[in-house]
């Protein structure tokens, strides 16, 4: 990110046509704090700069979320389903892994490396939460696109959550087809 300077941030903000308190709003810090730093008598810490940034950015319409890009769709598996029945579901569906979802929570992620892993005849017998992989990442709804991106070079996917429930999941295609 470039830092803007105090007289980029008033510049933006008055393009906008946003008044010092409807940007602190926006960004959860106090007027008097953006008057400061408007007037360059304070120096902000980043994370105060980028809150204000990504308010700015908001109110211009450029920051993308989860909301925005994620399938609401969310095709998965129970915990207790065969091995069998969520190959089965990728298969026709194209996907090369599944969420494991119980009572609307996830659990964590089945994909076709993890089936390829287990050495054994009767693999598709077993129930998922044998062969599955535990720990999926999980978001909010309002998260950025910048985290998301984060998150999704280190996972083959991300739950979107809300309340503990999921409401969508985002895939690199997902990325790629909103770019």
């Amino acid at each position: 990110m470039e830092l803007p300077t105090p007289q980029d941030l008033r510049e933006r903000r008055n393009s906008l046509e946003l008044t010092q308190s409807k940007l602190a709003d926006m960004a959860g810090v106090s007027q008097p704090l953006i008057a400061r730093i408007e007037g360059g008598d304070v120096d902000p810490r980043l994370s105060t700069l980028r809150r204000i940034v990504e308010a700015l950015d908001e109110a211009e319409g450029r920051i993308v979320r989860a909301e925005d890009i994620m399938n609401t769709t969310v095709r998965s598996v129970e915990p207790d389903h065969s091995v069998r029945e969520a190959r089965d579901i990728m298969l026709d569906a194209g996907f090369s892994q599944l969420p494991v979802i119980e009572n609307g929570r996830p659990l964590g992620i089945i994909s076709n490396a993890d089936i390829r892993h287990v050495q054994e005849d009767n693999v598709t017998d077993r129930p998922v939460n044998e062969v599955m992989s535990e720990g999926v990442t999980t978001v909010e709804p309002d998260t950025t696109l910048d985290e998301i991106g984060v998150y999704l070079d280190h996972n083959s996917a991300i739950i979107v959550v809300e309340g503990g429930e999921t409401v969508g999941i985002i895939t690199e295609a997902d990325i790629a087809a909103h770019i």
